[in-house]
């Protein structure tokens, strides 16, 4: 087996107990600090239940591509598609079960991705890749726990990964995106009742300039 079916597996098992109010909550957030347009291309990275996907379906432009949502775990994607079915907006979110990393997307033509709550399991590749499928100028949004108010159980300790710090603060986590790449990061420490999670937006260079 491998480290990502075990990720898969742990994440199915997870599925029907899964905290949706602080993972909306924590989308609520994420999407108001990056503010996507309406009708942008939005790509929701390791989406779990499709917390951002859901809120940013519910607002979209008739005539806009539906966002994409990719997870490895069939359980939480499965999940996910009841709940579209429950807002009535099955058809604004493309949900599909494969790895994140890399996004079944082309080169530069994403205008938003979106990663909350899973970018300390995907790692470092998950930023190149997100500099590969945005398109000059496009805008990420992610997330991560802040170090001093996070431990992981063990079935997840295994599959965190190494070569992502967890910040101890807003500032570190701004420096450590600044130095992958990315420009005009902003950054911020958001409590959800005992818990602190760090939201960062930024934007990939854009080389037209």
């Amino acid at each position: 087996m491998t480290q990502n079916s075990g990720l898969a597996r742990a994440f199915d098992d997870l599925a029907d107990s899964y905290d949706h109010g602080h993972h909306e909550a924590v989308a609520r957030a994420l999407i108001a600090l990056v503010e996507p347009g309406a009708d942008d291309v939005v790509a929701d990275v390791a989406c779990g239940a499709g917390a951002v996907a859901l809120q940013l379906a519910q607002h979209r432009q008739a005539a806009a591509r539906p966002v994409l949502a990719v997870d490895l775990s069939p359980g939480m994607v499965a999940a996910g598609k009841i709940r579209a079915a429950s807002l009535g907006v099955e058809g604004a979110v493309d949900w599909r079960v494969t790895d994140a990393v890399p996004l079944p997307v082309g080169d530069h033509c994403v205008d938003v991705v979106f990663c909350a709550s899973s970018l300390h399991f995907l790692g470092r590749p998950a930023l190149a890749d997100w500099h590969r499928a945005l398109r000059p100028g496009g805008r990420v949004g992610f997330t991560l726990p802040l170090a001093t108010h996070f431990r992981a159980s063990k079935d997840f300790a295994q599959h965190l990964a190494h070569d992502v710090p967890l910040p101890e603060s807003a500032e570190e986590a701004r420096i450590w995106a600044a130095s992958y790449g990315w420009t005009n990061v902003a950054s911020r420490v958001h409590a959800f009742g005992t818990r602190r999670v760090v939201l960062v937006c930024a934007s990939s260079p854009d080389t037209r300039s």
